[in-house]
């Protein structure tokens, strides 16, 4: 599993699916790791689990895809403006 880098490295972001707990429909896991300076974290633990149903993880795919298009329309029409 690969961790997604954020915030200059201080936070890490795991993505997986974990089939060792089957009795909840929430088998999808946001793992968050944090690397920082206390005064600087954002959440109160070194380690925080989100667990998502895929209802939920496909609504925020769906989300996180609406908002990827729209920087990248964006960026399409800035190409064709002048600068200043």
């Amino acid at each position: 599993m690969n961790a997604i880098t954020l915030l200059d490295g201080s936070l890490k972001l795991s993505i997986y699916y974990d089939a060792s707990d089957r009795e909840f429909d929430d088998d999808i896991c946001l793992s968050f790791e944090e690397d920082c300076p206390e005064e600087e974290k954002l959440f109160k633990a070194d380690e925080v689990s989100l667990y998502l149903t895929p209802e939920q993880t496909a609504l925020i795919v769906l989300e996180l895809n609406r908002a990827l298009q729209a920087y990248r329309h964006d960026q399409t029409t800035d190409e064709g403006r002048a600068p200043g």
